[in-house]
């Protein structure tokens, strides 16, 4: 016995795809809304460290200078 497909059978599982495809759309928006905020609240951090990062650079090529010489000085 084979199973009869009618078209209120197809309907009712196509709303029931359309109501699914709904709540994905949903959730991806508000998961899109979520990473716009944690951009927003890690752009200050970002900038932060992209400022910091050329003091930090002119320390380390001073320690590398300081380095070589004190090599220098040992050999």
């Amino acid at each position: 016995m084979a199973d009869t497909v009618t078209n209120e059978l197809l309907r009712e599982r196509l709303k029931a795809m359309q109501a699914n495809l709904s709540d994905i759309a949903n959730d991806l928006s508000d998961f899109k809304a979520n990473m716009r905020g944690l951009k927003g609240h890690m752009a200050p951090f970002m900038r932060t460290g992209v400022a910091r990062g050329g003091p930090i650079a002119s320390i380390q090529a001073k320690i590398d200078r300081i380095e070589r010489r004190l090599e220098l000085a040992e050999g």
